[in-house]
This record gives structure tokens, sequence and C-alpha cells, in this order.
């Protein structure tokens, strides 16, 4: 049996649509403002939990996502409950930052407290799927730990210093 293809005839009328081409913004491109490619900060800090206290505020959070990156890239980076429970409780300094809207909240509420009991300095960030982007990962992420590293190390005690000063909750 031999198969046959089919052709598909266009009828007289039909005329071919034309093509629309997306024009790109290019960030090298000056005077345009970029706009923000998810929800602003204010609408992401509707979304966390009661318990999400030390918050970091607009400015830290961004330093942060930074901070993380360049540690990413380096291999000092902690990421994921698991991972950073294990780190922590071995006894491995570094920075720890939590996602506030993590849901449910059970998965990470017993780590500030052993966060405190060993000393670490830690914070919340609005978002999980922003500290999963800043880990270079497309998966959201509950919990990170930022080692210290020569690289990045004035940026990492701006940071440290900063998180250390936000007030805890009581």
């Amino acid at each position: 049996m031999v198969k046959v293809k089919k052709e598909k005839r266009k009828s007289e009328g039909d005329e071919p649509e034309p093509i629309k081409a997306k024009k790109e913004k290019r960030k090298s491109e000056g005077g345009d403002e970029a706009e923000p490619e998810g929800p602003s900060y204010e609408e992401l800090v509707k979304n966390v939990s009661q318990i999400a206290s030390p918050l970091a505020p607009r400015k830290l959070a961004k330093r942060l996502y930074k901070i993380i990156k360049k540690a990413q890239k380096i291999k000092q980076l902690r990421k994921g409950v698991r991972e950073v429970q294990k780190f922590v409780r071995k006894g491995e300094k570094g920075l720890v930052v939590f996602a506030g809207d993590t849901n449910p909240i059970d998965v990470i509420c017993h780590m500030p407290l052993v966060c405190e009991e060993t000393g670490l300095p830690y914070c919340y960030t609005p978002s999980k799927e922003n500290l999963g982007a800043a880990c270079g990962s497309r998966r959201p992420t509950c919990m990170v730990m930022i080692k210290s590293h020569e690289d990045y190390k004035d940026l990492y005690d701006d940071c440290y210093n900063a998180v250390k000063g936000l007030p805890l909750p009581l």
C-alpha cells in the first residue's frame, strides 16, 4: 500500500496573512526605560507570610540577589532546605536568606531558630521565584546560604552587616 500526501489547496479568494515582526527592546539603547519583568516589590510583599521577619528592604534584597549570583558562579552557595539545614547543623558559617512566600511555611519555620542558636545572620526576601532565579535556576528556592569568598568580600561584608543590623522578631 502506497501512502499519498494530500496537498492543501487554497481557495482563490484567500490572501496570505502578513507576518508581524516583533520589535525587541535592547538594553544597550539609551533613553528607553526598561519595564519591570515581574511584579513590583510591594506586590511581592503582599504574599509574604506573617512569620517572615526580618524582611529585607528593597535595596538590600537587590544586593542579596546580586551576591547570590556571584556566589553561584564560584560555587560558594548552598541552596535548598535540606542542603542548607545540613551544613548549618554541621557548623558552616555564612549568610542565610529565606523566601518569605514559602507555602506551607512549616517547611522552613524551624530554621530561623537554628540560625539564631548558631549565631548566623538571616533575613527573608519576598519571592522564592526571584531567589531561585538569582541562584541560576528556573526552579523556585526556599532557602540559600551564602559563604564568604575573596572575590566578593566587600559586597558580602556590606550585606552581612546590613542583615545583622535588621531587628530580629521577638
